[in-house]
């Protein structure tokens, strides 16, 4: 790497999470179950939803980029997305 650049992961290792004990983002588990394309675990770029070992959709918040995707993504209209208040979520030291 040549002197004065940043490479992606020393970014995101600079930004700082402040996490609200209310999420930002509520998923409606009952639409997800209709779902064949499961799109927001694989666009998400934070790896915010995952399945668990039943096959269920499991979402955690904690690690959100606040980019909108899962809820642009979700063709169920199962994401209920808003920005998280203020001073909570992440605050970009980057960009």
């Amino acid at each position: 790497m040549s002197k004065g650049k940043l490479d992606l992961s020393q970014i995101m290792t600079n930004n700082k999470w402040v996490v609200d004990e209310e999420p930002h983002i509520i998923v409606d588990y009952e639409k997800c179950e209709k779902c064949d394309t499961k799109a927001c675990i694989y666009m998400c770029p934070a790896g915010c939803y995952e399945l668990d070992e039943h096959g269920k959709l499991r979402f955690n918040y904690e690690g959100c980029l606040e980019c909108g995707t899962c809820r642009l993504v979700c063709d169920k209209k199962a994401i209920k997305w808003s920005y998280p208040r203020s001073g909570y979520g992440i605050q970009y030291r980057y960009g």
